[in-house]
């Protein structure tokens, strides 16, 4: 019979607080309500140690300052996840559970084996072979830039795939593509399980989000983008697509909600907008909470997901698809694996082609038909409510967790 309640040591790459919905909404709040809690081992800015922090509702905050340094900060939270783990209370947890982190994995799956609990592993994204890409992408040239990532990563990998996830009793992934691409390394998809992005809907309601008050999209066809401006995400291709769609709609204005910390990056981007002739046309808001951001959504019309196609991006899960729909807007996206699934499930947006030409021609369809705007506002906000809410995310994964504990009890 399986267990009523699960309790989880849960080491996470994250610092406390974060913005990680898969972190804050899932494990923090909606798992909790089905019997799965967990203590959070990660760490805090030492600059932030005089300040409250959130509470973390699903347990305890097993918290270490970290220095600004990065160096420092690996070998701190290195130093107390390691603690925590062969200090921890072997009868207060029924498994252990480290994300994204290999090296803690190994402590981890360590720590379980002689306390008699489970392991589990948390993959998000395959950090390893981003490693090796970035080094790949700077070349020999730069020196300790392209040979420590490179090091890093392909130990990393060796690591992970070689000792982590042959040894874990399960492995849980961002996407049905990442299950694929694990399997491929030997690992058994039975051992695995899918748990894609979603939307917290008690938040994204948009019956609760006032509209935003700026006189700046007043009179505007507003389209809008929600996310990171990192370079791999290519968000110029949106500049280009403005060129084009500004010819039928001449007062067309891109809203782009999000940040990159890449300065040299966001420099280059608003000097590449200016370049095409669309600075006046695009409105920065940098990050804002995201109450904010979806208030500025609300004032949109459209929502635009472009997410570059590549063997790291591709096993990704996109948040801003499903945050487009849990807020009622339409949308338009690339093929992603995961973003072209959700279009063919939902009829809530569009598919295409990462090309300006494409995306353009998707959004002048859209903006010409208010009425089909509307049904696939309104078969976005049903598809997530069934699927992609965090509430039914977290039913399904709790069940999971519910049933690998009674196994392995």
């Amino acid at each position: 019979m399986p267990p009523k309640s699960v309790r989880l040591l849960y080491l996470t790459a994250e610092q406390w607080p974060t913005f990680r919905a898969d972190l804050v909404a899932l494990f923090g709040k909606y798992l909790p309500r089905h019997g799965v809690c967990c203590d959070l081992v990660t760490e805090r800015e030492l600059a932030t140690r005089d300040q409250p922090l959130p509470d973390w509702p699903a347990g305890q905050a097993l918290l270490c300052d970290v220095p600004s340094s990065r160096a420092g900060q690996y070998f701190v939270k290195f130093m107390h996840q390691a603690k925590v783990l062969f200090s921890a209370d072997a009868s207060r947890y029924d498994a252990i559970q480290v994300r994204d982190m290999g090296l803690t994995a190994l402590l981890g799956l360590i720590a379980a084996r002689i306390k008699g609990l489970q392991f589990f592993y948390w993959l998000s994204y395959p950090q390893s072979e981003g490693q090796v890409d970035r080094a790949r992408a700077r070349g020999r040239r730069a020196g300790m830039r392209y040979w420590f990532p490179l090091l890093q990563g392909t130990f990393g990998q060796w690591l992970l795939y070689r000792v982590v996830l042959p040894r874990a009793d399960h492995v849980f992934v961002q996407s049905e593509q990442m299950r694929m691409d694990v399997a491929h390394r030997g690992i058994a998809l039975e051992r695995m399980t899918p748990v894609p992005m979603g939307v917290d809907m008690e938040l994204a309601d948009p019956a609760q989000i006032p509209p935003a008050v700026d006189t700046r999209l007043d009179g505007k066809r507003v389209i809008a983008y929600l996310g990171t401006q990192d370079r791999v995400r290519q968000i110029e291709i949106m500049f280009e697509m403005l060129v084009k769609v500004r010819q039928q709609v001449p007062d067309v204005l891109l809203v782009l909600a999000g940040d990159t910390e890449d300065a040299e990056h966001r420099a280059w981007l608003k000097a590449e907008a200016a370049r095409l002739g669309v600075a006046d046309q695009v409105l920065w808001l940098g990050w804002r909470p995201s109450s904010e951001a979806w208030g500025y959504m609300r004032r949109a019309e459209i929502g635009l997901s472009p997410f570059p196609r590549s063997f790291l991006l591709d096993s990704a899960s996109p948040t801003k698809a499903v945050e487009y729909m849990g807020l009622g807007l339409p949308f338009v996206a690339n093929d992603n694996p995961d973003q072209k699934l959700v279009v063919e499930e939902s009829g809530a947006g569009l598919c295409v082609p990462m090309r300006s030409g494409d995306f353009a021609d998707a959004v002048v369809r859209l903006l010409s038909d208010p009425e089909e705007m509307r049904r696939m506002g309104h078969l976005g906000r049903l598809y997530v409510a069934g699927t992609r809410s965090y509430d039914s995310i977290g039913r399904g994964l709790a069940g999971v967790y519910l049933d690998l504990i009674a196994k392995g009890r």
